[in-house]
């Protein structure tokens, strides 16, 4: 039998919050197992929503807010009804790639960003690079589509640099002016979910770039860049600030990660957590609004596939309220992490979304009542799949306890259930 800390803080970093029950399994299974299963849904095909039935009709704008409603609430029960690693990668990689539809405007472009994130986000990063540089949400978010020969436009090329491949350092000026000649030409539009090259506007010039010179395409630019001797472990420090302890790894930590045979994200993760330095990361990571959320709602026992669209608000407001909304990242670096995430104002944001959660669980509140009144707590501890609580959260969550609907509110807003 494996440790049951052990396989808790797996799972809570793997997957957006296992329940009471997976850990159950887990502790049976042991680690190795229990990694295998976790990431073996990464890659599967995953029925998303026709991107084509979510075009604006002639209300316009109006009808383009109701489908993003529409596609955020698919894609958050989708994340609380699987049990797998592939909905936090999803979440990572869209994070990562961080696309907004308030200026996209259009949920078909996301929903098929989405679906590219997630064909290929567990693999090498080389096709994932191709596939993003034709995406056409990406293209309108970093005004690609007015990257032209005559009148080059840097944004895409700079991100693509500093953001989503290399990080700060590994490339100059010369390279982002290079790189935006080369994807010069690209048009989207958002009445269709691919993107398509114009020749007319395209600049087809040798150029010299991150040390090569020659005539590149947007696929040779894209192999340059994930052939760099940064990008390896540019993306081994990405996953381990939102999988390890949400600050950079040390030197060995990058290596064992970026070591991995295969070179592909779904070996960097088995690497990730089973590398020597991630058992010390129990306690360290702020969970972000939506993993807090998510996880709720998955250790509550809610079902939002069956959740009636007029009791959506304390999920659709709560992550509202907490500043994190899937396909509305704020910038193009994507949302913060760690202590960005524990002001004052989110943990009473945390507290009423508690209350409101609460409310819709029903059977979790039973469960609590059901146990002795000096056992709550630690049955409490059971069902959030924390390993312990501190002395002053065990007193606070004591004198509550005899409300077995507040006892479960406090519990969703303790340092102990935010900070896993």
């Amino acid at each position: 039998m494996t440790d049951r800390s052990t396989v808790s803080h797996l799972l809570r970093r793997l997957t957006l919050g296992p329940t009471a029950a997976e850990v159950d399994a887990a502790v049976r299974a042991g680690v190795t197992a229990t990694v295998e299963k976790a990431l073996a849904p990464i890659g599967a095909t995953v029925p998303i929503p026709d991107p084509g039935s979510f075009r604006p009709g002639k209300d316009g704008r109006q009808d383009a807010r109701r489908q993003a409603t529409e596609a955020t609430w698919w894609w958050v029960s989708r994340m609380a009804a699987a049990p797998g690693a592939a909905e936090k990668l999803a979440f990572f990689w869209h994070g990562h790639w961080a696309t907004s539809v308030r200026k996209v405007r259009s949920a078909a472009l996301m929903l098929a960003q989405h679906r590219t994130l997630r064909q290929y986000g567990g693999g090498g990063t080389g096709p994932l690079v191709r596939a993003m540089l034709r995406d056409p949400a990406l293209i309108l978010w970093l005004d690609g589509q007015r990257n032209t020969r005559k009148a080059p436009n840097e944004n895409l090329a700079r991100e693509l640099m500093e953001l989503f491949t290399l990080g700060v350092g590994a490339y100059t000026e010369d390279d982002v002016k290079a790189g935006a000649r080369v994807l010069t030409g690209w048009r989207a539009a958002r009445t269709a979910t691919t993107a398509t090259l114009v020749p007319a506007r395209h600049d087809p010039g040798p150029v010299t770039l991150l040390g090569h010179t020659g005539t590149l395409d947007t696929d040779s630019y894209a192999d340059l860049l994930v052939r760099h001797p940064a990008h390896l472990p540019y993306l081994a420090r990405r996953l381990w600030i939102r999988y390890g302890s949400g600050t950079s790894p040390d030197a060995a930590t990058t290596a064992q990660l970026t070591s991995v045979p295969d070179r592909t994200t779904t070996g960097m993760l088995r690497a990730l957590v089973g590398a020597e330095a991630f058992a010390a990361t129990n306690g360290t990571l702020v969970k972000q609004p939506v993993e807090w959320m998510v996880g709720a709602v998955r250790q509550l026992g809610l079902d939002l596939g069956a959740l009636p669209e007029n009791k959506r608000g304390p999920i659709v407001g709560g992550l509202r309220a907490l500043g994190q909304i899937p396909f509305r990242p704020p910038s193009v670096g994507g949302w913060p992490v760690g202590a960005a995430w524990l002001t004052t104002s989110s943990a009473q944001a945390r507290l009423r979304s508690g209350q409101a959660l609460a409310a819709l669980a029903p059977e979790a509140v039973e469960k609590l009542d059901g146990a002795a009144r000096g056992e709550r707590v630690d049955a409490l501890a059971r069902m959030l799949v924390v390993d312990a609580w501190s002395d002053r959260t065990r007193a606070v969550l004591t004198a509550g306890a005899a409300e077995p609907r507040r006892l479960l509110a406090l519990g969703l807003a303790t340092p102990e259930y935010t900070v896993h």
